[in-house]
């Protein structure tokens, strides 16, 4: 057995600033992330629908400029855009089609995160787009309404194209959803929160050294692209659908006062029924819908206070779990158009399996692995036969924060050290922070999409834990149908 130590010491990926640490603290008052703006919201990503029905969308990786802090002009990359993304809408049933052009001067990726559909379209690391090349993938949406999410995936280089600015929601309509009456004026009450944190440099470039063993971790909150933002609010509720976007953070998300709120849905989609919170931790790509109610003329903060589940963490102030942010200042109208009372029931769920059922597979996060194992591109680590259900258990081994993202699939958390999970963890969920020496019991179902050749992706979906090889990969087959995985060319694979 190799010692945490040894097995360290030989990354060779791992920086020496590791061995020191830091200990992050939000910018100080008065500084230049301080001074207040208007919350800019992602516009939604025009499409054209032809005859055929296909709903098509255009993208485009590339570099600019963004003024993260006011009065600095900071280098980053968006798709369409100097930052982050256009918001992708699509509704259940329909195909969808995109044409991905790379402008960068790298190869990167397109991982659309929480999406059912087929490995050749998935966006991993098998699906990489060289500099000038364009990407055409195009499937079916075969899911319930849902807030996902668009990131690059390259193996290897994924913090960085994330944290220079690489994200995008991808938000699912049906029928259903629809017809509950919710908060869903796109950008009025129904309002996109990408948050992610950032260091920067005295000239506003962006800051990617003194990381921790968790990854990157910023001093300054941007919140949709910006440093400092509020958000003038006209209705009685407002609907925010919330992504961690950071690569290794997490936020444990408060309003001020104690203001209770209803979760409405996860990563997956809406709950049974809304869940009444005083707060909710999200680790990075996790996804939250909150509604919160304010009266007239009333200013509500949005905060991630610290982190108090951290038994078993080891270093826990290094990983950034004492820090308190202001994410977003809510400032409601003097006059606010009057909200129906949330629905008291949302979209049913049906159990896939018994919190007794008998796992198929368990997974053990230790030192940048998964059973002991790290990624490697040309290895297929399982196959799962197609229209089955499966039980994972994960474990978290580590005194690290890690977390648990899967391809393809939402799950289901059935318990958690055998009891039932809490009610933020109770709805359909495509990652999963994961308590040290705890057990989670997660059940899924592998639909229909199958491939020989190309596989999904399981991994820690802490940036700088998927990129040291904390992933494995699986194909889907038919019966009868022989695994003929693709064999990458790694040395092809530069990042600049």
């Amino acid at each position: 057995m190799v010692s945490r130590r040894g097995f360290l010491t030989g990354l060779a990926l791992v920086p020496a600033a590791y061995a020191a640490g830091c200990s992050i603290r939000p910018s100080p008052a008065g500084s230049a992330a301080d001074s207040p703006r208007a919350l800019p919201i992602p516009p939604q990503a025009p499409s054209t629908v032809g005859p055929d029905g296909v709903r098509r969308f255009a993208l485009r990786a590339q570099s600019g400029t963004t003024e993260m802090i006011r009065g600095k002009q900071t280098p980053t990359w968006g798709y369409s855009g100097s930052v982050l993304g256009p918001t992708v809408r699509a509704r259940r049933g329909e195909q969808v089609a995109f044409t991905i052009t790379n402008d960068l001067s790298e190869p990167t990726s397109v991982h659309w995160h929480g999406m059912h559909l087929p490995a050749k379209f998935d966006g991993g690391p098998h699906q990489m787009i060289a500099p000038g090349a364009v990407w055409a993938p195009h499937w079916t949406i075969a899911q319930q309404a849902a807030t996902l999410w668009y990131h690059p995936h390259p193996h290897g280089a994924t913090e960085k194209h994330v944290h220079r600015g690489l994200s995008g929601l991808f938000l699912i309509d049906d029928d259903a959803s629809d017809a509950l009456d919710l908060p869903k004026e796109y950008g009025v009450d129904d309002i996109p929160l990408v948050i992610q944190d950032r260091r920067f440099t005295d000239d506003g470039t962006l800051d990617d050294s003194d990381a921790t063993d968790v990854g990157l971790l910023g001093d300054t909150i941007v919140t949709n692209g910006i440093a400092n933002a509020h958000l003038t609010v006209t209705t009685e509720r407002v609907r925010l659908r919330i992504l961690n976007g950071s690569s290794g953070r997490l936020y444990n998300l408060s309003f001020n006062e104690g203001r209770k709120f209803q979760l409405i849905a996860t990563d997956g989609g809406l709950l049974p029924e809304p869940v009444t919170l005083e707060r909710i931790q999200l680790s990075p790509g996790e996804r939250a819908e909150l509604v919160v109610t304010l009266g007239a003329g009333e200013n509500v903060t949005l905060r991630s206070l610290p982190i108090t589940e951290r038994a078993g963490i080891d270093r826990a102030a290094e990983f950034g779990f004492d820090d308190t942010f202001t994410i977003l200042t809510l400032r409601a109208a003097s006059g606010l158009r009057p909200s129906a009372a949330l629905p008291a029931t949302l979209i049913p769920m049906r159990a896939l399996a018994s919190p007794t059922t008998a796992p198929t597979r368990s997974f053990d996060l230790q030192w940048f692995m998964i059973n002991n194992r790290r990624m490697d591109m040309n290895r297929i680590d399982m196959t799962v036969p197609v229209d089955t259900t499966e039980v994972w258990t994960v474990r978290n081994k580590d005194n690290w924060p890690h977390n648990f993202h899967v391809h393809d699939v939402q799950f289901q958390i059935l318990a958690v050290d055998g009891t039932p999970p809490p009610p933020d963890l109770s709805g359909w969920k495509d990652t999963v922070y994961t308590t040290p020496d705890t057990t989670y019991t997660l059940a899924m179902h592998f639909a229909d999409h199958t491939d020989p050749t190309y596989p999904y992706m399981y991994h820690c979906h802490l940036l700088h834990h998927e990129d040291q090889g904390m992933m494995g990969q699986f194909l889907v087959l038919a019966p009868g149908q022989q695994a003929a995985p693709m064999q990458m060319d790694m040395g092809s694979m530069s990042h600049g």
